[in-house]
């Protein structure tokens, strides 16, 4: 179970972080004071009895939200600027930590009216592009292919992006913390042994990524859906706008939350305006076997087609 510690300050997704659970994924730094957001422990259970909870897991309430992981912990996230949790018995610190960076995070940026994309991105000559899809696309598993050649992790698991400014500017994507989650059978597939990375649950390995990871916030440029096809080949399309803003809108993390932590106005404006500034692509690869690298030679191919394109 986490143990209080005196607050030590991180930071990611573009934040500066109070903590007083131990959180050693993230960066931390010597700023002192000033925290965007809190992240505390306390008894909610009082609180959860209390409330009027939906579908079991999930209460809202005016500007909290409250979160309930059975054996792990109950989660309030108030307003944008704290996060309470409260561990359950016999909860495991990593457990805890998997759901205070996932759901708890993205509950975080939606408050704050920073959309969060659910998949990985990496740096691609100075600009960012993100992997989106549903759980077992491939995206973690791509973006290690991407590392596997060199390039920077931005971030995995949840995307950041700063919609650009009141000028309707570039989006830019904030650098979360140096780790990916893969599946073993990812792990084997790059070539790698698991027996080297910390275990999160079932065969899921933290991946810790160090000299490869870009602690600068970069431009978006471009988005791709991951799914999986019958076909033999790994094959690559380009999206029209209509199509950018369902998949944008489908692929926001935790989508259930937009409505009432952040309001369908304020995410229709948010992913129309990227859908017009970014290019989106269906990346599709064969259900059987491992293409990870046939995937990443085909976004290399795209990506250095339309900066052929831009130069003229």
């Amino acid at each position: 179970m986490a143990h209080k510690i005196k607050p030590a300050m991180y930071q990611a997704f573009g934040l500066h972080i109070s903590s007083e659970i131990n959180l050693p994924e993230l960066v931390t730094t010597a700023r002192i004071g000033g925290a965007d957001v809190e992240i505390r422990l306390g008894d909610l259970s009082e609180d959860w009895r209390a409330a009027q909870v939906e579908d079991d897991f999930y209460a809202f309430e005016d500007d909290r939200f409250l979160f309930y992981v059975p054996e792990v912990a109950i989660y309030g996230i108030r307003g944008g600027r704290q996060i309470m949790v409260s561990p359950l018995a016999g909860a495991e610190d990593k457990r805890i930590r998997l759901y205070l960076l996932g759901t708890c995070m993205g509950a975080i940026l939606m408050q704050r009216r920073t959309l969060p994309l659910h998949g990985s991105a990496v740096v691609i000559d100075g600009r960012a592009y993100a992997f989106i899809g549903e759980s077992g696309a491939g995206k973690s598993t791509l973006a290690a292919a991407f590392r596997s050649r060199g390039y920077r992790l931005l971030t995995d698991d949840v995307i950041a992006i700063a919609s650009g400014g009141e000028d309707g500017g570039t989006p830019v994507v904030m650098p979360a913390y140096p780790q990916q989650k893969l599946w073993q059978e990812s792990i084997e597939g790059l070539g790698l042994q698991s027996d080297r990375y910390r275990h999160l649950y079932l065969s899921k390995y933290a991946i810790p990524v160090t000299s490869d990871f870009s602690i600068d916030a970069v431009p978006l440029a471009g988005a791709f859906e991951l799914s999986r096809t019958d076909e033999d080949e790994v094959t690559l399309s380009r999206c029209q706008v209509l199509e950018r803003l369902a998949l944008l809108r489908i692929h926001t993390y935790r989508p259930f939350l937009i409505s009432r932590l952040a309001g369908d106005q304020w995410h229709f404006s948010t992913v129309t305006g990227m859908a017009g500034k970014i290019d989106v692509y269906r990346l599709q690869r064969p259900a059987g076997g491992f293409s990870a690298q046939e995937m990443a030679d085909a976004v290399l191919r795209t990506v250095l087609e339309e900066e052929k394109v831009l130069q003229g």
